[in-house]
């Protein structure tokens, strides 16, 4: 029988206070403090041998440099060079092995949610053709799965087509052309011509300005952009009628484009780190399933600052939506 209010498992608890001193700001620390305290009892062990062979020295009227070929505070200092050396190097070494391990772990999350990514729509496919395969389908069900099977191929090129450009963008290899483009008749174009992958989704496209708005973008780039801002609006939208207004703004050196959605929002804890590599918030609504590979945002981040602009997230608060900003350098004018 567990004892009332104790630890069912205790080894469990032992075990877990014990991987506690393996930690490696514990290791770190306790290795300055003993190498610290080293140098501590050697200089004092040095300077009262030094003053006891001084005192000998002159007991015995003996010459001192004898004993002192070199002066001792000029061998402290050295050792304490030499001491300070060892400490940048340990210095060095602990904060490469902190950020090794948090890439190991931004790796390990990475694996874990993007195999659920792949492995997702690969089963509903598998299904669905093993459902073809032993039965006899009337042709309005047929056509209703293979829309689904379609969407789930979609998903499946999407989830490979980010990773591959990720590692060109990351890598410096990809090459593309930058064209002057009109912004809002791009965005107009996309949303379009992509119209059956936002089915459900209201979007609107607002320029209060009612002129072109010319822009160098590598195109192509531009509308992943685009469609990973869309995309991460629509999926985290719990709504009846999810919503995605985009706008244009401008001031005197940067044009704004912003996507305000009207989704689960974002927690204020989450918005500094809501395009880092692999990141995903901790709020989760009921109906929105966990999942994602954390690397949308962080990609559109990428593309943006490809373009000389920076993509920013504002949010009241869980439940009250979201505005993903979109700034970019106003080209300069060209005189004359």
């Amino acid at each position: 029988m567990e004892a009332v209010g104790g630890s069912p498992h205790p080894q469990e608890g032992i075990m877990e206070q014990a991987k506690w001193f393996f930690r490696p700001v514990f290791t770190f620390v306790l290795s300055v403090i003993a190498l610290a305290i080293s140098l501590f009892l050697y200089i004092y062990w040095y300077v009262g041998v030094s003053e006891g062979l001084k005192a000998l020295s002159l007991r015995y009227n003996l010459d001192p440099n004898q004993f002192f070929e070199a002066r001792t505070w000029v061998v402290i200092v050295i050792l304490s060079l030499l001491v300070g050396v060892i400490l940048v190097g340990v210095l060095m070494i602990f904060i490469y092995n902190v950020k090794t391990m948090h890439l190991y772990r931004l790796q390990n999350t990475f694996i874990n949610n993007f195999t659920h990514e792949l492995k997702t729509p690969v089963t509903s496919l598998k299904l669905y053709l093993e459902t073809f395969a032993k039965h006899e389908i009337p042709r309005e069900d047929q056509l209703r799965y293979i829309d689904f099977m379609l969407r789930d191929v979609e998903r499946l090129a999407g989830n490979i087509n980010s990773i591959l450009n990720l590692a060109r963008i990351e890598s410096r290899v990809y090459r593309g052309d930058f064209t002057t483009v009109d912004l809002v008749e791009l965005i107009r174009e996309f949303l379009a011509g992509n119209r059956h992958l936002f089915r459900g989704c209201e979007i609107s496209l607002e320029n209060p300005s009612g002129g072109a708005i010319l822009y160098p973008v590598v195109v192509p780039l531009f509308e992943m952009l685009l469609m990973n801002t869309l995309t991460n609006a629509m999926k985290y939208n719990d709504s009846a009628n999810p919503l995605v207004r985009i706008s244009f703004g401008r001031d005197k050196e940067r044009i704004l484009i912003h996507f305000r959605d009207n989704g689960i929002g974002i927690d204020g804890k989450d918005l500094k780190n809501i395009f880092r590599k692999f990141y995903q918030g901790r709020h989760r609504s009921e109906q929105i399933p966990a999942g994602g590979s954390g690397i949308g945002l962080y990609l559109a981040q990428q593309i943006a600052r490809l373009h000389q602009g920076n993509m920013t997230a504002e949010s009241d608060g869980i439940g009250k939506g979201s505005v993903f900003t979109l700034s970019l350098r106003r080209p300069a004018m060209k005189k004359g």
